[in-house]
């Protein structure tokens, strides 16, 4: 995507869902029915005897077509709203979506004694090169939500110059790249209700873990557990090999490496979004609309007046005239 082609519009929120909270939870109670023609459902491994479940949508012609692998937010999985919207969009553009769970998420906790965290990007990784040798796809672009955000712009990072030569771009929603700074924000009085619940999806996650593998967890860890950060010290740190929560965030976060990506790169967030949060100077020197540099760095783009859940665009009807879907997709609240 050229630089020109960058939608510039100033953002107007949908009226009556002003603000970072009430789009928030708005998004998370007016769901829309999305309907997809039916997916192959494949389970990739990732590493050995660790399978991840994708949906996959193809083109009549799946190695000429873009493919486009989205991966969720935290505790989301390839149901969530937002994957399916943008599998709707993806594939009314002409492209292959293939809609990615994080481990343990859309069903798969049966199939390995692991976790997931922000650090995984080596599955987002595992995806794609599976869908290069299987599927002879001849380009591939990654997107992210959230957390899944985080994983894209680290595997993009990581790999620096040494991306598959079918790697084309990337675009991070509300991407979670400072997670010392999301954490934090996440326990402040007026976010936390989005701390408790997720908290109370962890923590079911993890008792049902125990229960298909017996003996691998332990969840008394759990007693005294009652921020993100807490869950990230003495359960995440402690299974994912991190010497504590600390450890975690700075190891697993993308802002690391966010400055090595060398294809064109969209970052989106919202400046009023509740608790994802960027305090690092390298990620701000990021936020820039300089169309000269748009094929060497990343491109950060901030929404006036965004959210962290949905984008609720100020038209009473979320379709414009043009007939395209205005509403976009919740990428924390996750039902």
């Amino acid at each position: 995507m050229a630089s020109s082609q960058i939608d510039r519009k100033t953002f107007q929120a949908r009226r009556g869902f002003r603000g970072g909270h009430l789009q928030t939870l708005g998004s998370f109670f007016l769901q829309r029915k999305i309907f997809l023609p039916h997916a192959e459902e494949r389970l990739v491994e990732v590493e050995p005897g660790i399978k991840i479940l994708c949906h996959c949508n193809w083109q009549q012609d799946r190695s000429k077509a873009l493919t486009i692998i989205v991966v969720h937010g935290l505790e989301g999985s390839s149901e969530s709203q937002y994957m399916l919207g943008i599998a709707k969009k993806g594939l009314a553009a002409g492209m292959n979506v293939v809609r990615m769970n994080q481990r343990n998420c859309g069903g798969t906790e049966g199939v390995a004694p692991v976790l997931y965290h922000s650090g995984l990007s080596r599955d987002v990784a595992a995806v794609a090169q599976s869908l290069i040798e299987r599927d002879h796809i001849s380009g591939f672009a990654l997107a992210g939500f959230s957390m899944g955000g985080n994983l894209v712009l680290k595997l993009a990072g990581e790999w620096d110059s040494q991306a598959p030569p079918q790697l084309r771009a990337v675009a991070a929603v509300c991407p979670a790249m400072d997670l010392a700074a999301s954490a934090d924000a996440l326990h402040l009085s007026s976010n936390r209700l989005y701390e408790y619940y997720f908290i109370w999806k962890l923590r079911r996650r993890l008792r049902a873990k125990a229960r298909l593998f017996p003996g691998a967890f332990d969840v008394s860890r759990l007693r005294g557990v009652m921020t993100l950060r807490d869950f990230d010290d003495k359960i995440t740190a402690y299974y994912c090999g991190f010497s504590g929560a600390d450890d975690y965030y700075a190891r697993a976060a993308a802002a690391n490496v966010v400055d090595r990506i060398t294809v064109p790169t969209f970052i989106l967030h919202a400046r009023n979004d509740p608790f994802i949060i960027h305090r690092k100077r390298r990620w701000r020197a990021l936020l820039i609309l300089d169309q000269s540099r748009w094929r060497r760095r990343p491109l950060g783009r901030t929404t006036g007046t965004g959210v962290s859940a949905e984008i609720l665009e100020g038209r009473e009807k979320n379709f414009d005239s043009r007939g395209r879907d205005q509403t976009r997709s919740p990428y924390h609240f996750d039902p």
